[in-house]
């Protein structure tokens, strides 16, 4: 069997996926994991709320960008195929958005919020993935521990930017123009 073949069987599986799965097309691997649970969704909620305004709709910050929740990204048309739980991309790289799912712009920033489910593959094969294709910034949230680690992309590998925890107020790259209380994230989630 040809690989275009393999691809398109593969991509043709993730369309067809029940509702309650997300999948993701790696390496010519077919991944799929549930929907978040509740501590992930508040997390990631959280995350895109304290962003759309600023720097999507550009109200009280620089605007400027789209931010989205769980886009399917196509660094490869049908074949490399990775959700992450946010994305952004600056307006001046994708002036408009595309006319179906398919994201095919390179975002400028990821967001994963880990989970037990997801924390190895989000780590170790979706950061290389993220860091092959040239996604500048990444952040890692696990909702869990209180922690968002930071990321830029220096030369084609990760470079931490900052590791914040529980109740600090952060500025972070590339959304340093405002201050996000990580209580927020964590919010409903007390120990």
């Amino acid at each position: 069997m040809s690989a275009v073949i393999k691809e398109t069987k593969l991509y043709e599986q993730l369309i067809n996926l029940p509702d309650n799965l997300t999948g993701e097309i790696i390496k010519g691997v077919l991944h799929t994991q549930p929907r978040p649970t509740a501590r992930h969704a508040l997390a990631a909620s959280a995350v895109e709320g304290e962003l759309y305004n600023p720097y999507h709709k550009g109200r009280g910050g620089p605007g400027g960008w789209w931010i989205l929740v769980e886009p399917e990204v196509h660094f490869i048309r049908d074949t490399e195929v990775l959700v992450p739980d946010l994305a952004g991309w600056r307006r001046e790289r994708m002036p408009v958005l595309p006319q179906d799912h398919r994201f095919e712009v390179v975002p400028d920033w990821v967001c994963e919020v880990l989970s037990p489910n997801t924390y190895r593959k989000d780590r170790v094969i979706k950061m290389k993935t993220y860091a092959q294709y040239g996604v500048a910034y990444l952040w890692l949230i696990d909702p869990l521990a209180r922690i968002l680690e930071a990321y830029a992309l220096d030369d084609g590998h990760w470079t931490v930017t900052g590791l914040y925890q529980g109740q600090d107020a952060v500025s972070v790259a590339p959304f340093d123009a405002m201050v996000i209380a990580l209580s927020d994230l964590w919010e409903g989630n007390e120990s």
